[in-house]
């Protein structure tokens, strides 16, 4: 009978998923399910997802509280929405208040690295200050065209206008990087508002920069103060919550791997636009007439620190390998020697003859006991593992494979990337242009791979990236700012009052 609610669950129910396939109800989730509790399911690998309903209730709340907001936004000047940038960019610059940042990041990292979690993306200091400032700036400046005209259609008697209008709330999801608070308030710029879900590691410093910077600026400007909004849960269920609901005009993911992949699915099964990209991790290809030197600077400038555009799997022709591997290995070292750490090569089977064997050893590669240093350098993989990305922190990891020629790499790009960073080092002009043509991949590039970035490529503050890995974005780039949300409204003007079909 259509319109039932989902009461109960009981143990070893099949829950159908993907068309053809079912998962079964654990003991555990049959027993603490109740009634006005909700169950999502994962179309993808039919994963149960728990949606209690206090959780629910407290997400539709501050959605609730969103939705006025964008409202009464409708009616905030452009004037107001620059006072506010400027506001929060003074506030940032203000000693006093990022000593309480940095103490409050210092709490988090702490907490990160008691948990043996990564916290390289956690950290803030001075270069990450310096670029929120001017990211806060560049937003006051830039003309986003709210309002704007997008095109005009005259008929006997009657006018069509169509213009750029905001799309409402703009949920931002992301785990350790506190900055993205920042960048998320760009969505103010196009006559949007924002609704944040953090996760615990960047807890104490998300919500520092949130009462010290933004609310203040909010109030200061006569911006509403729901225009940036909070869901104050460090429980999953209230992601899965807000991710589901269909009120929002669009759901910006940050950050890669499994975790996020699923919170896509999430998010695009409910019928909410999505921009993400699960998985990182850029691929660089070694052309038959690589050039050494260049080939070694743009190993090492893409290898700087671990973000998603960082080099991850690294082809190189096989008229090539001889002279350009020992120059891998040898930059791949440089980073983590200096720190009393070792990096790791992942050498796709048939391409370990150019390592030497000792590599390959499970031999002490330091003096410390720390298992993770005691890891060969080398180790052989299938082809099938070319789509991991590695996570580190201090010593880089990449993946290597050796390909007879330019197609082949192309072929195993298309077959294994995530889609996403592609570079090739070649002087063949004709070459690049046939990579450019065949790879299937957004960002693509002659040099260091790190290049893929918003702020950093194109001067325009990024609010998030988006590999190729499910799907070209529909009517916008694989850079989202701010100018790209937006939806196109219609509107007619009537002179003749006779005119009819």
């Amino acid at each position: 009978m259509s319109g039932m609610h989902l009461e109960r669950l009981t143990a070893g129910m099949p829950i159908p998923f993907g068309g053809d396939r079912a998962t079964l109800v654990s003991s555990a989730l049959a027993e603490i399910f109740k009634p006005g509790d909700a169950l999502l399911v994962d179309q993808t690998d039919g994963e149960l997802m728990h949606i209690a309903r206090e959780v629910r209730v407290e997400v539709d709340r501050a959605m609730a509280h969103s939705l006025r907001a964008f409202r009464e936004f409708s009616r905030v000047p452009d004037a107001q929405i620059n006072s506010f940038f400027d506001d929060a960019a003074s506030r940032l610059a203000d000693d006093d208040i990022w000593k309480r940042i940095l103490a409050a990041n210092a709490r988090d990292l702490a907490r990160a690295a008691s948990a043996g979690r990564l916290s390289d993306r956690l950290a803030l200091g001075d270069k990450s200050r310096s670029a929120m400032i001017r990211g806060l700036l560049s937003w006051a400046n830039l003309d986003a065209g709210r309002g704007r005209l997008v095109e005009e259609h005259f008929h006997d008697g009657w006018r069509v206008n169509a213009a750029r209008e905001p799309v409402g709330v703009v949920g931002f999801v992301f785990e350790a990087r506190p900055s993205v608070i920042i960048d998320a308030v760009g969505v103010l710029r196009t006559g949007n508002v924002a609704l944040l879900k953090f996760g615990h590691d960047a807890r104490a410093t998300a919500e520092c920069l949130l009462f010290q910077i933004i609310e203040p600026a909010l109030a200061n400007s006569g911006l509403p103060r729901g225009a940036i909004g909070l869901i104050d849960s460090e429980n999953h269920a209230a992601t899965w919550a807000l991710l589901s609901d269909r009120r929002l005009g669009l759901a910006v993911l940050r950050g890669s791997g499994k975790v996020v992949r699923r919170l896509g699915d999430v998010a695009r099964q409910s019928g909410v636009p999505t921009s993400l990209h699960g998985t990182g991790g850029a691929w660089l290809v070694a052309n038959h007439d690589a050039d050494p030197a260049r080939f070694r600077a743009v190993v090492q400038n893409s290898l700087d620190r671990k973000v998603c555009n960082t080099l991850n799997v690294c082809c190189v022709v096989r008229s090539k390998a001889t002279e350009l591997i020992p120059m891998l290995i040898e930059t791949l070292s440089l980073a983590p020697a200096r720190r009393d750490t070792r990096a790791r090569i992942h050498v796709v089977e048939g391409s370990e003859s150019y390592l030497p064997e000792d590599l390959f050893s499970g031999s002490p590669l330091s003096a410390t006991n720390d298992i993770t240093r005691r890891r060969p350098f080398a180790e052989l993989i299938s082809a099938s593992k070319l789509p991991t990305e590695w996570e580190w922190s201090d010593a880089p990891e990449i993946s290597l494979v050796v390909v007879e020629g330019l197609d082949e790499a192309i072929n195993l790009f298309n077959n294994y990337a995530p889609r996403f960073v592609v570079s090739l080092i070649s002087a063949d002009s004709v070459a690049q242009d046939w990579f450019y043509d065949a790879v299937d991949a957004p960002f693509v590039g002659d040099g260091f791979t790190r290049w893929a970035d918003g702020q950093y490529a194109l001067d325009r503050p990024e609010l998030g990236l988006s590999n190729w890995q499910e799907g070209r974005p529909l009517g916008r780039g694989a850079i989202l700012s701010a100018s790209d949300i937006f939806t196109v409204r219609y509107r007619m003007s009537q002179f003749d009052a006779c005119v009819s079909r």
